[in-house]
């Protein structure tokens, strides 16, 4: 059977193969109108975390430098993919479930199957730019008109993309919460233990003053007591550091390597300054002993005050950004509820269907053409 044939045996049954294909393309139309589940979905978009905002704890002891990078790495698409993974959490979808009772719409009573159906039906992109747009499928049952899902599913469309926001807003505050906290409690404790030794080296100072009114220190030695307790006040700031960031971060991790080899080079200098001040005390003839002792005094009593001041002035910003409640997921657009269904696409489905239809009558309009054929000559030859 050639070209030609094939052309003529489809031209020879033209009208019946148009008939059962608009008849069939009418059944398939009407199916996906009434009786195929429609399925919504609403956008929400999102935009890349800034960074500015994750400034908190040990990174306020620097002055504001920016230790973000120790978590993300720093480009917007990169961070916006960390929020992507959070919003593919279980945690996440959980939040989704309990907030819009989904066991009762997907009419599944386990919290893990149905968190695990909502993660199938969500959709997460990221952009170059690090936007991040959010959508859930929702469908509804067979003969959605005639149950009246369709508004609901609408809105629900809706509120699971803008609650998925609210969720990963709500994750992301714990977990800050929970670092400023732990941040907290940490330099509370380095602050007692501040407050202690102050008082200590302060009493033993009044009694030192007290039982020795006429001494007085060279002007060079009040100046080395005022570098001193400076460089000795930037390393307790160091230790500190390290103290907190050693329990977020790995011992190999770059920025916590480099902030115990400048602890190391402040230490050393520290060492020299000692040296420096013996020589000062070389030249105070009359009570050399006296004048060691008052000035270890003065100088511990300088850098346990800096030290309890800059703690102080840190642990009450702890607090604050432990109680404070400010959204930290900025939304661009928000979901709204959808005109129109993304499936089935009723005319799109038709046509292409239509289509399909066509060929499959032609090919077995043919297949049959063919096996008349061979059987008119079997006869003939009989």
């Amino acid at each position: 059977m050639n070209y030609h044939d094939i052309l003529n045996i489809i031209l020879t049954n033209k009208n019946r193969i148009l008939r059962i294909t608009i008849i069939a393309t009418v059944f398939l139309f009407l199916i996906l109108l009434l009786v195929y589940p429609k399925t919504y979905k609403s956008t929400i978009t999102i935009l890349p975390p800034d960074e500015n905002n994750h400034l908190s704890g040990v990174e306020s002891l620097l002055g504001g430098q920016d230790f973000s990078d120790l978590l993300m790495s720093g480009s917007p698409s990169a961070n916006s993919q960390l929020y992507m993974e959070i919003l593919k959490s279980r945690s996440a979808a959980m939040y989704v479930i309990e907030k819009n009772n989904l066991q009762q719409f997907y009419n599944i009573v386990n919290n893990v199957k149905a968190a695990e159906k909502l993660d199938n039906n969500l959709n997460v992109e990221v952009s170059k730019e690090g936007i991040i747009s959010l959508n859930v499928d929702v469908s509804t049952s067979l003969f959605p008109l005639f149950t009246g899902q369709v508004e609901e599913v609408k809105i629900l469309s809706a509120d699971l993309s803008n609650s998925f926001a609210n969720a990963l807003d709500s994750l992301n505050k714990e977990k800050l919460i929970s670092k400023a906290k732990q941040t907290r409690e940490f330099i509370e404790q380095q602050l007692l233990q501040t407050k202690a030794s102050l008082d200590s080296v302060e009493n033993e100072l009044m009694k030192f003053q007290e039982n020795n009114k006429t001494i007085s220190l060279p002007q060079q030695v009040n100046a080395a007591i005022d570098a001193a307790a400076s460089l000795r006040t930037e390393i307790v700031k160091t230790e500190i550091e390290i103290g907190a960031m050693e329990n977020n971060l790995r011992a190999n991790n770059k920025a916590l390597l480099a902030l115990k080899n400048e602890l190391v080079q402040l230490k050393d200098q520290y060492a020299k300054m000692e040296i420096d001040n013996q020589d000062y005390l070389l030249n105070f003839k009359n009570m050399p002993e006296l004048g060691k002792k008052l000035t270890d005094l003065l100088r511990e009593v300088k850098i346990q005050n800096e030290v309890y001041a800059m703690l102080q002035q840190q642990y009450y910003k702890e607090k604050i950004q432990e109680n404070k409640d400010i959204p930290t997921v900025q939304v661009l657009d928000s979901a709204i509820p959808p005109l129109q269904a993304s499936s089935p696409r009723l005319i799109f489905g038709t046509i292409t269907g239509g289509i399909l239809i066509f060929v499959i009558i032609c090919l077995i309009t043919l297949v049959n053409e063919r096996k008349i054929y061979f059987y008119k000559n079997n006869m003939k030859e009989k």
